[in-house]
């Protein structure tokens, strides 16, 4: 919108001293940022953000992401201003329990906030997910006479996500894909925490970025609103990604900490803040003040985004008449609804003693649901051929060819996270895979997930000691406690291949948490569901997969791989007349949210004798094997040799479990 420069002024000075009047009533926060990037943030939300404040999910608006989320009150201020439902009792409320101004971004508490961020580094690597994200929707939807999806991706970083690995791999990801959808402003400020970058950060971030394949762009001042118009414009033209460098003074205004680390993550306090208002030529006894003309400003803006979409509804509303497939297809995608008889197709595997590695048969269940679901996109951190990941029904996603939905992420695991966050908050279905182990390298951006309540799917393989030889390293032993013990994440580790495919289909019909499926690289016997329970059981959690005649004595359980083991226990041990109750657990948390009386007719409290029986920690299973009951795990790292030989050597055979059960029984 164009407006006067005095106005401009104006809102630039507003977007400023709402920042730090919030900071100060919170005596909390970090007012640098807002100060030094107010100009930026206005002007490319006025000029080149295409947006509609009262709908923040208009599906072909432009993304803007502060990966910086320290600045958080930035992008609340500049919410505001632009019409979004954020009023200034939400701005005074600012770091406060149960605020809509958490002290970093998160998705879904404020309108217009479109991913969570403040692990730094974060965001910036999300914004590449939803850069690939529209270019695939594009070469989807768009037809010679309906442009209907030309959004933009816009991010704000500073020095500490440039410093942070994950954004230098997305960063070479995207300039290898030629995402020119894609634009970062990096502020430029040279301080950090500790002091001036000079300490830590010295290399030639422009040499870099264009090494990566981007266009570099610079503006000399962060003040110089013509400047940063000028090249915005210059970066939307641009075939590749563009870095457009920013200098800026951190606390701009601040008479005594302007350029300054102490104003990067502390209030001014009460004299600076009426100091550096009047150096705004601001009434220093103002607070929370915004001029009327900007208020005005914030009415026209409302009209304008309302406009814009209803003007792209009148062109969505022609598409519909002209492709109706395509656009029923767009609007399940944007309300989140599989398509009708999705899972028709999904297997159901023969019982096999000999069986299948379930990343074998987790293969299999991606390839027959693939076809169904066109919207469902993924890949692997280089790993496609071990995880058993690549759709066959499509090609691979590339620079030039943006209808594919093979993703090949690299080597990058901790970006592959975050861009699958990206791809999933532009409402495609999408994965990430790789082993199990390397799930410490993407961690942060699993997380992110879970706390963004957002059904990321994750792909791990090779998820035990039975890996074998390549040893320890590559050996996890950790993972699924620390995984279970993220809050929201469904970790789901199938006994078979049909428990796989159910874990599949929870993953596939999750709405508000990611899923992690655990998976094999060893074969495990498919279990015969004639003699047992059926796998769709799996879908509770846990559930009683063999059982006793009479009341058990003894209750085994155990997830994955083990499962196996214990059905051989069972079958051994009933022969020998012990009554016995083995227990499917793929996933802990799905069974916890189950009601306390199905949980109490597996695991009746009355039975304290179990064995609980996993290749992996022991942590958290002393929940469900009681003060009597064993744990058979592993609580050290494991070893290189063969598979068979590991699980003999800790202790995860059939003999061991039944031995354990004896001296449980005999001990009475």
């Amino acid at each position: 919108m164009a407006i006067s420069e005095t106005l401009e002024q104006q809102i630039i000075t507003t977007i400023r001293t709402l920042s730090i009047d919030a900071i100060q009533k919170a005596n909390s926060g970090h007012p640098g940022a807002p100060m030094g990037l107010a100009p930026l943030a206005f002007t490319v939300y006025n000029e080149f953000v295409k947006h509609n404040p009262k709908n923040p999910n208009w599906p072909n608006r432009d993304r803007f992401v502060v990966s910086n989320g320290h600045a958080s009150m930035l992008l609340y201020s500049i919410l505001h201003i632009m019409g979004y439902d954020l009023s200034l009792d939400d701005i005074k409320q600012f770091r406060q329990l149960h605020s809509k101004c958490p002290g970093h971004p998160e998705y879904g508490e404020a309108p217009g906030v479109e991913v969570t961020t403040g692990p730094l580094g974060q965001g910036v690597s999300v914004s590449v997910g939803m850069a690939i994200a529209q270019k695939w929707l594009a070469a989807r939807f768009n037809k010679p006479d309906f442009n209907l999806l030309d959004y933009h991706i816009f991010a704000l970083c500073g020095d500490g996500d440039l410093m942070e690995g994950v954004a230098s791999e997305a960063a070479s990801l995207a300039g290898h894909l030629k995402l020119n959808n894609l634009i970062w402003f990096y502020d430029n400020n040279h301080i950090t925490i500790e002091g001036n970058t000079e300490l830590a950060f010295s290399e030639d971030v422009k040499k870099r970025f264009e090494a990566y394949g981007w266009e570099v762009l610079q503006v000399a001042d962060a003040n110089d609103t013509s400047s940063l118009r000028a090249q915005t414009k210059v970066a939307l033209q641009m075939e590749k990604p563009v870095l457009i460098i920013v200098n800026s003074h951190i606390g701009y205004g601040s008479p005594h900490k302007q350029d300054t680390a102490e104003v990067h993550g502390s209030p001014l306090g009460e004299e600076e803040v009426k100091l550096t208002k009047q150096n705004y030529d601001w009434n220093p006894d103002w607070q929370f003040y915004v001029p009327e003309e900007v208020d005005q400003f914030r009415q026209q803006n409302i009209e304008r985004g309302e406009q814009a979409e209803q003007e792209w509804q009148k062109l969505f509303d022609k598409y519909q008449q002209a492709y109706p497939e395509l656009a029923r297809e767009f609007l399940a995608i944007q309300q989140d609804r599989l398509p009708e008889n999705w899972d028709l197709n999904l297997p159901e595997f023969e019982a096999d003693e000999k069986g299948m590695a379930t990343r074998a048969s987790g293969g299999k269940v991606l390839n027959a649901i693939a076809p169904a679901i066109p919207w469902l996109i993924g890949g692997s951190a280089d790993l496609a051929p071990s995880t058993k990941t690549l759709m066959n029904c499509s090609d691979s996603f590339s620079a030039q060819n943006r209808k594919g939905r093979n993703l090949h992420f690299g080597i990058r695991e901790h970006a592959m996270g975050a861009i699958v966050n990206g791809l999933v908050l532009s409402k495609l279905k999408a994965f990430g895979a790789t082993f199990f182990v390397f799930s410490d390298y993407m961690k942060p951006a699993i997380r992110l997930a879970a706390l963004m309540k957002i059904p990321a799917i994750y792909v791990f393989t090779h998820d035990s000691i039975g890996v074998g030889e390549d040893g320890p390293t590559h050996q996890p032993v950790e993972h699924l406690a620390a995984l279970r013990a993220t809050p929201n994440v469904e970790v789901f580790r199938p006994a078979d291949a049909n428990e796989v495919v159910w874990g599949w289909h929870l993953a596939l019909t999750q709405k508000d948490r990611p899923t992690a499926l655990v998976l094999t690289r060893q074969n495990l016997p498919t279990i015969d569901r004639s003699k047992y329970a059926t796998a769709k059981e799996a879908l509770k959690g846990g559930y009683i997969l063999a059982d006793a005649e009479n009341e058990p004595q003894v209750i085994l359980i155990a997830t994955g791989s083990e499962v196996h083991l214990c059905l051989q226990a069972y079958e051994q041990l009933t022969s020998e007349g012990v009554q016995v109750r083995v227990v499917s657990m793929p996933s802990t948390t799905l069974f916890e949210r189950q009601s306390e009386e199905y949980r109490e007719k597996v695991l009746p409290s009355s039975i304290k004798k179990r064995i609980v029986v996993e290749a992996g920690s022991s942590w958290g299973w002393e929940r469900y094997a009681g003060l009597e009951g064993r744990i058979i795990a592993l609580d050290s790292f494991g070893k290189s040799a063969p598979q068979k030989q590991l699980m003999e050597y800790f202790g995860f055979t059939t003999e061991n479990i039944t031995k354990q059960v004896k001296e449980m029984l005999a001990a009475e």
